[in-house]
């Protein structure tokens, strides 16, 4: 199975999960857009769910599939959310925002009773840090922002570049809410809880791609087929 098929297989096990008449959380990433994309076949082979989507570039997927939109003002809490992961560790600690979705995201995740997360095997580590963790900042005073964020770095005794996110076109690259990227190359995070916590304590973070405690399932994809992980209990 190539990678592709392997974020098929895992989007199409995760609709396992899907009842009708759920209110879903959309993801957002190569591997979410398969979940929408096979979820827009059932819902026009009659299943009624609604979705909150967590970007634009899903909004506009889900409405061409026919997948019926709602805003998260509109209800008390979502089923599940559906969407993917950059890596996750053994504790289901995961880093997500490699497509710039990580504020919508964590916020969508945060208020669904579940989280499905659907990912390939190569995401799987021992330790998170190995893909740059994306940490959302304002665009205002965004130097001081980064300086803050290497002294947070140095606090939490990790090192490594961190770098302003920028498009095809040498650009920044802007969140669907008008903000900045930095992508923190810290390499191996062993405390993620931690590293969060003090990261929102700057006045310019917004949110960081760390998501702890958040996923309920992983649905893993591997050339060896599917495994479901339930959370680890404690």
């Amino acid at each position: 199975m190539t990678a592709d098929e392997m974020k098929r297989a895992a989007a199409a096990a995760a609709l396992e999960f899907v009842q009708p008449g759920m209110r879903l959380g959309l993801g957002t990433g190569s591997t979410a857009s398969w979940f929408v994309r096979l979820l827009g076949e059932k819902v026009a082979a009659g299943l009624d769910v609604v979705g909150v989507p967590t970007s634009e570039a899903t909004r506009d997927l889900a409405l061409s599939l026919g997948i019926r939109i709602i805003s998260l003002d509109d209800v008390a809490d979502l089923d599940i959310t559906v969407d993917g992961a950059d890596e996750f560790d053994p504790a289901f600690n995961m880093i997500k925002g490699g497509g710039g979705a990580l504020l919508r995201e964590k916020i969508v995740a945060s208020s669904s009773r579940r989280m499905i997360v659907i990912t390939d095997e190569s995401k799987r580590v021992q330790h998170l840090g190995a893909f740059p963790l994306p940490i959302e900042v304002v665009t205002f005073a965004a130097g001081t922002t980064l300086r803050a964020i290497a002294d947070v770095a140095r606090a939490n005794g990790l090192s490594g570049t961190l770098a302003f996110r920028q498009t095809k076109s040498g650009d920044r690259f802007v969140t669907d809410q008008g903000n900045w990227i930095v992508d923190a190359s810290f390499r191996q995070i062993l405390d993620p809880k931690a590293l969060a916590a003090s990261l929102l304590w700057i006045p310019g973070v917004v949110e960081t791609g760390l998501f702890v405690g958040l996923a309920s399932v992983i649905v893993v994809g591997s050339p060896d087929g599917i495994t479901v992980i339930d959370k680890p209990v404690k």
